[in-house]
């Protein structure tokens, strides 16, 4: 099958390479497109767009491919494929970075850490940037430097009439503020523009664990801590079986565990005093953390996410955490059987104020983002199950947020990990 003006690869059943094509991070996800269309640039793109249009096919946006639902294929449609567009142009003396819609979160730190500057950026560097970025994005770096949209300065954007529009602040703002947190399906984003800071190449960052049975204590404990803790203070917690991962000794691999991911975005010197305290509460079982370069921090869990394997998530938002909440998570935790399974990861969110604000064309500030964050959901409990083989592994994961709604604790769903 030929395109019109597109110069990337077409494929289609039977085609060499199109089963590959089709297959994505969640093994789950098997859906069958009528055609994949590998996009080598923005023009692509724009013909791909014509090309469905014409043929009326639904169509799916593959960037990362790493949508936990699915989103980048369909079923019976076409697929416009930007993974092969991963060009990164950073710009140390502008602190700026370009990066292409099919960009992993890898190629983009690959090219900011060798000046010493960064943007939030998820937890596993496999992600892609395309939909962490519209979805929101969260990251280790989120306190100190915002979500991900709160250093997005502009996209370039393919629209459902196939035609290019640049958004920023200054072009085109409505659709700018859409881009930024409000739901998906505003376009086809080729390229992202961010803001970079300073950070690196080296951090203070690791894992603390112990014992579940500690967990009701060490979360009560990280509450307060975080409460006044500086931006600079990255922390996410994991309720879980402790992985067979190298950063855990193998005695301790299987073993129920509550896991503490710290990240220290500032000056390594000034993070050993801060992270002290914490390094210090009760006797926890693995200390593994020390100076080392940001990208290995950021690379530390993707085994523990590999491609092919079925997973099965729900997120949802709260309140600082309570007394309340924190017994139900321990208590839910503690049902785990499964090393791949794990029960909730409280995030120390963003500092700054997020809220959601009217576009610029009704009396909101240019700034604003869309984002439904606001002052007060530092957490993101998010029960997630996986296994090996195909197939809902997740029947577990509904028992968190039934268990929520049947105690005091007020939630608010939102999906994170777009």
């Amino acid at each position: 099958m030929n395109i019109a003006s597109f110069s990337g690869t077409v494929l289609q059943a039977g085609d060499e390479g199109f089963e590959t094509a089709r297959q994505i991070w969640n093994g789950d996800i098997q859906r069958q497109p009528a055609v994949i269309a590998r996009c080598i640039g923005t023009a692509d793109a724009v013909a791909a767009v014509r090309f469905a249009r014409e043929r009326e096919l639904p169509i799916a946006i593959r960037g990362g491919g790493h949508a936990v639902a699915g989103h980048a294929l369909c079923d019976g449609g076409l697929v416009i494929d930007l993974s092969t567009m991963t060009g990164v142009r950073a710009d140390p003396l502008m602190r700026t970075v370009r990066a292409q819609g099919g960009c992993l979160w890898r190629h983009v730190d690959h090219e900011t850490q060798a000046f010493g500057l960064a943007v939030t950026g998820g937890i596993v560097t496999h992600t892609g940037i395309g939909g962490l970025t519209l979805g929101g994005g969260i990251g280790h770096l989120m306190r100190r430097f915002g979500l991900t949209i709160d250093s997005l300065l502009s996209c370039d954007v393919v629209t459902a009439d196939a035609e290019f529009i640049a958004a920023s602040a200054d072009e085109h703002p409505d659709l700018f503020w859409g881009l930024r947190g409000g739901g998906g399906n505003f376009g086809i984003v080729t390229s992202f523009k961010y803001r970079l800071h300073p950070l690196g190449p080296t951090v203070l960052a690791g894992v603390l664990a112990w014992p579940m049975a500690d967990a009701g204590h060490v979360l009560r404990f990280l509450r307060d801590f975080v409460a006044d803790a500086p931006d600079e203070v990255g922390i996410m917690a994991n309720l879980r079986l402790a992985p067979a991962l190298p950063v855990f000794p193998k005695e301790m691999q299987g073993k129920p565990i509550v896991a503490l991911i710290v990240c220290y975005g500032g000056p390594v010197h000034e993070g050993e005093e801060v992270l002290r305290p914490l390094r210090e509460f009760g006797a926890p079982e693995l200390d593994s953390i020390g100076p080392k370069p940001y990208i290995t921090h950021q690379a530390i869990f993707d085994p523990a996410y590999p491609h092919g394997r079925s997973y099965y998530w729900k997120a949802w938002r709260l309140p600082p955490l309570t007394d309340g909440a924190i017994d139900v998570i321990v208590e839910q935790a503690a049902a785990i059987t499964s090393p791949r399974p794990y029960r909730s990861s409280p995030w120390a969110g963003p500092s700054r104020e997020l809220k959601t604000t009217p576009p610029p064309s009704q009396g909101g500030p240019q700034h604003t983002t869309s984002t439904s964050l606001h002052p007060g959901c530092r957490t993101t409990p998010n029960p997630s199950a996986t296994r090996p083989g195909r197939g809902r592994p997740g029947k577990r994961c509904d028992r968190l947020p039934t268990a929520f709604t049947s105690t005091s604790c007020p939630t608010s769903r939102r999906n994170m990990y777009r």
